[in-house]
Parts: structure tokens; C-alpha cells; sequence
């Protein structure tokens, strides 16, 4: 269990809530747990609460009238909180082509990491992965779980754009670009799923504390799946996980 949450203003208009501890499931758990009980707090004005690895920001709509009351307020809603264990959880599938038209820096990583091809697309689809936080751009997950043989470092010059559905590899972190962008990434294959739509009552489907399971398809599986999503036509594989 990570160190009780230290509590202190981030300016006049947020609240920040850090823990201690390394990056992990278990604290994941712990900041979720701690930004549920804030959501369903009452406030004196509307705020949004916002998770990273380590932290929550509170912030709020307005100026906070009395700063240091209101941190006294947060420290007692979360004071004595025992903390459960969530096995409550959605796996997502999502679809991935790792063929090398997608998969730009499939071989880089390979002669990097001293890895054949196949065992790359093997590693990467055998995990599953741990939705932390959604950052960068609308939709992009931070996800945890990534193998350690996959590893590699950011491009030393990033990649003017790289293209909507791009699965990459950054360091020891996997994820899908939503959206065309710039960035640095090793790039190995690509999603026709949509992460987000704004145009949706729920933007994306994805929360904190899901996880995330690639599968290998092939191109032509790939264009089938982009025309069912341009048409409306296809439906996002998940499964609820309890107990």
C-alpha cells in the first residue's frame, strides 16, 4: 500500500492529491479508488477530477475562495479509507496488423532487440495491458504491461506525423495513436478500431483500470474491420472480468 496521499494547492483553481510509491497495479487501485470517492463528493462547485500514475488533480471551475480549507476538506474525504481490491474490470480486444506496410519500425525493433519479427508480434499480442490514464491526445491510453524483451527508446527524431491507429512502442509503454499527430514512438503496427469519437454521448469506451489485449490480424481482415467502422458496423470485443 502506497504512503497516505499528500494533499496541497496546485494554484487557485486545483488541488493536488500525491501518493507515494512506484508505479504499479496496486496503486493504480489506490488512485482510483481515492478519485471514485472525490467524484461522488460534493463540492461547493462543479471540479474534475483527473488521474495520473501517482496523483489526482482536483480542478475546479472557479477561483477557490478558501484554498487551504478546502485542502483540509479533500485530507477528510479520504482520511481512513480502507482500501478494496477492484476485480471489476472490461478486456478489450482490439485488432492489430503487423504487417510491415503498418508496422514502419518492425524492423528496428527487431535488430535492436535482437528479435525475429514473429516473436515481436508475439510478445506484444500475449499480454494483457493496464489502462492507467487517457493523455497526450484525446483518447491515447497509457498503458502498463508492456514485455521487457520489447523495450526500446523514443526515435531520436520524432516522426512529423505519424498516422491515426499507429500502434507504437516508447520506452517501456505500448499504445495507440487516436488520431494523426506528430510523434516519436517505434512504430509496429496499426488499429482500425476508433479509441474516440466526439461526436458520442461517451466519447471512449475505455476507463482506468480496463485492460487491453492486441490480436494479430491480417490486411485484408484490417480493411474489413476500417469499412465496418466507417460504416457504422462494427462492434467494439470486450468482456467483463469479476471475482
Amino acid at each position: 500500500m502506497a504512503e497516505f496521499p499528500k494533499i496541497s494547492p496546485l494554484g487557485d483553481r486545483g488541488i493536488l492529491v500525491k501518493f507515494g510509491g512506484d508505479i504499479s497495479e496496486n496503486l493504480l487501485e489506490e488512485v482510483l479508488y481515492y478519485k471514485n470517492i472525490l467524484e461522488n463528493s460534493e463540492f461547493k462547485q462543479k471540479v474534475e477530477v483527473v488521474n495520473t500514475y501517482t496523483s489526482l488533480l482536483i480542478s475546479y471551475m472557479f477561483t477557490i475562495e478558501d484554498v487551504y480549507g478546502e485542502v483540509l476538506r479533500v485530507k477528510r474525504l479520504v482520511s481512513g479509507a480502507n482500501i478494496p481490491k477492484n476485480n471489476k474490470y472490461k478486456i478489450f480486444s482490439l485488432p492489430v496488423c503487423y504487417d510491415e506496410e503498418f508496422g514502419l519500425d518492425l524492423q528496428h525493433i527487431s535488430e535492436q532487440n535482437n528479435l525475429s519479427i514473429e516473436e515481436i508480434i508475439q510478445l506484444h499480442t500475449a499480454a494483457e495491458y493496464r489502462i492507467y490514464f487517457t493523455g497526450f491526445l484525446p483518447g491515447f491510453l497509457y498503458l502498463g504491461g508492456l514485455d521487457e524483451k520489447l523495450k526500446i527508446s523514443r526515435k531520436k527524431s520524432p516522426r512529423k506525423s505519424v498516422e491515426k491507429g499507429s500502434v507504437g512502442i516508447g520506452e517501456n509503454q505500448t499504445g495507440i495513436y487516436p488520431k494523426n499527430s506528430p510523434g516519436g514512438w517505434q512504430i509496429l503496427g496499426k488499429c482500425p478500431v476508433e479509441l474516440f469519437n466526439k461526436n458520442e454521448a461517451i466519447p471512449s469506451p475505455f476507463s482506468a483500470g480496463d485492460k487491453i489485449k492486441f490480436e494479430a490480424i491480417s490486411k485484408e481482415d484490417f480493411y474489413k474491420i476500417r469499412d465496418e467502422v466507417q460504416s457504422g458496423n462494427y462492434s467494439l470485443k470486450y468482456h467483463e472480468h469479476e471475482g
